[in-house]
């Protein structure tokens, strides 16, 4: 007896699967980041359907916000819906919620959401999600990692967290913000050559230790204005880190775009930005060398794909901002997966050395400087049972009956 191929098997799903349709939307999320062993930020919405077949979407930071939306102007048009028709429902949602205004709780809410229903269409058709945009353009995503709090401080001894990351996982690339602190002490006005001083040395510690074999990433978080933007990229010229993310505030391009011609380093730009028109807007103006987005604020895997791809029509590569919830990194690498012009994928080590090995069943995690997206349907994120029923969870359910009569 012949044996279909997985591709075909997907394809007569796709043709003969009936209707999905939505019959209850919960939220869960924890009031605060110590309130659970696995550090906690995020807001989950979990769609179940007439099928059975249940699904995950997440975004964060504002938990309670986001929840409380998700019921009182999403769940309304979730049930009862055709949860197949995923374009459809981004454009209309979105329509709605930029008529009152563009990104804010309602654009992450409508993140979440577009992940849940490509987790689902991907469960519904026993396929991971990636194969549902187009296959492996990337089989492994490359990485590097993001410094949250663990066991090192990376301003005085990045160098440690670097060794180990590069022995356990073979991430060979480091991202770390060594001029907060001197953000948060002028004001974000100015930057005096003894901040430089301070801010520069653990970068000149890496690069000192390591040579040209790891790659430094440095983040801003939109800290600074243009004047100290440039005197603080002048100064890091001579160490050669890959990208300086997100200098400035994110809505005026044309300010990038003089930052970019000042400096001979890269910018990465986009991290909280919504949508592919304020991407457009970027693009244009020939401000970013690396552009980045997150599928839990941008508009979700539908939006983000097209950013992608609006990215490689200029020839840019994108790398996918992943410090939040588990989900996001999920979701991200089968994006980064399917997409040609994937650089690289933020990834932190806590979050699968600690986090994640406490709230999911085998858990990702890094292998030679890269990951490879689940083959399971879906995102392929299982998460643990009692997870779910946490004691200092705070949970919502809505389904036809509990909605509000006219």
């Amino acid at each position: 007896m012949m044996t279909l191929p997985a591709t075909a098997l997907w394809a007569r799903a796709a043709q003969t699967a009936p209707p999905i349709k939505v019959t209850k939307v919960e939220t869960i999320y924890w009031p605060t980041r110590d309130d659970a062993p696995f550090w906690p930020h995020w807001t989950w919405i979990r769609l179940t359907t007439d099928s059975g077949i249940t699904a995950i979407g997440e975004t964060y930071p504002r938990n309670s916000t986001e929840a409380e939306l998700a019921h009182a102007q999403f769940a309304k048009a979730l049930l009862g819906r055709d949860s197949r028709d995923i374009e459809r429902f981004w454009a209309d949602f979105y329509h709605q919620i930029d008529f009152q205004i563009a990104g804010g709780a309602e654009m992450r809410v409508l993140s979440a959401i577009d992940l849940a229903l490509w987790d689902l269409l991907g469960k519904s058709l026993n396929a991971p999600v990636y194969r549902l945009l187009g296959g492996r353009a990337n089989p492994r995503v490359r990485l590097y990692n993001t410094c949250f709090p663990y066991r090192y401080d990376f301003n005085k001894e990045p160098e440690k967290i670097m060794e180990e990351v590069c022995a356990r996982h073979g991430v060979q690339a480091i991202k770390i913000w060594p001029f907060d602190n001197a953000a948060r002490r002028n004001q974000r006005q100015f930057i005096t050559p003894s901040d430089l001083e301070e801010a520069l040395r653990p970068v000149r510690l890496l690069r000192d230790k390591f040579g040209d074999s790891i790659e430094i990433l440095i983040e801003f978080h939109s800290n600074w204005n243009l004047p100290s933007a440039i005197r603080i990229a002048k100064a890091l010229e001579p160490l050669r880190p890959m990208w300086l993310e997100d200098m400035l505030l994110p809505g005026n391009p044309h300010q990038y775009r003089e930052l970019a011609q000042a400096t001979s380093l890269p910018l990465a730009i986009g991290e909280r930005m919504a949508g592919k028109l304020q991407f457009q807007s970027l693009l244009e103006l020939r401000a970013a060398k690396y552009v980045m987005f997150d599928v839990c604020w941008c508009g979700g895997v539908t939006e983000a794909r097209k950013i992608a791809a609006m990215a490689d029509s200029y020839e840019l590569p994108f790398a996918p901002h992943t410090a939040g919830g588990p989900l996001l990194f999920y979701a991200s690498t089968h994006l980064s997966t399917a997409s040609p012009n994937c650089a690289i994928q933020e990834s932190c080590q806590r979050f699968y050395e600690i986090d994640w090995p406490k709230m999911l069943e085998s858990p990702m995690t890094p292998q030679n400087g890269s990951i490879a997206a689940p083959d399971a349907p879906g995102f392929g994120m299982q998460i643990k049972p009692e997870v779910w029923e946490h004691p200092k969870a705070i949970r919502r359910s809505t389904t036809e009956r509990t909605q509000p009569r006219p």
